[in-house]
């Protein structure tokens, strides 16, 4: 069973979703593909969705509270990431860039030995369905430019911004 929650951050009212094993699903509210993303990971999990909450949830809403009053830099709530190996792979490159830093497309693909695959690990990470957590919102445009995030460019840019903030900071 997926079990499903929203709550409010510092960037706006998030959907959230968790299994038993982990945290399956987190998008903001206003974000136009939300529902086709949860719908995805159902059946990818091939699992009802319920209203509610569980352990996983109530640590997320903890730990997102914390990454925005910069108290946190790595998140520890276990993830349930169902998604073919190649965003497998691209999702847990995403996680190895680190608080505060970005990467571009080209260069992750690079980092994957897929120098010619940009546009596949754009689509991986567009795919996305853990937003912040998971943390596409550290990949730019070769040139730096802010491009292509679910939550808007704004959000993505605000993001950013946190987190160079408190990227120094003790924690």
């Amino acid at each position: 069973m997926i079990i499903r929650t929203k709550f409010n951050t510092l960037l706006g009212d998030m959907s959230a979703a968790a299994t038993e094993h982990g945290i399956c699903f987190l998008e903001f509210l206003e974000d136009n593909r939300r529902e086709d993303t949860l719908d995805l990971v159902t059946r990818r999990l091939n699992l009802p969705v319920i209203d509610g909450s569980n352990t996983h949830l109530i640590l997320l809403e903890t730990q997102l509270q914390n990454y925005f009053a910069g108290k946190l830099h790595c998140f520890t709530v276990p993830l349930v990431l169902p998604g073919t190996p190649f965003q497998q792979q691209v999702w847990t490159q995403l996680q190895c860039i680190p608080f505060g830093c970005t990467q571009t497309y080209s260069g992750l693909a690079d980092i994957l030995s897929c120098p010619q695959a940009v546009r596949a690990v754009g689509r991986a990470n567009g795919m996305n369905p853990v937003s912040i957590l998971v943390p596409c919102h550290r990949i730019t445009g070769k040139n730096g430019e802010l491009t292509g995030y679910a939550g808007g460019i704004a959000r993505k840019a605000r993001l950013l911004a946190h987190e160079k903030q408190y990227k120094g900071a003790q924690v």
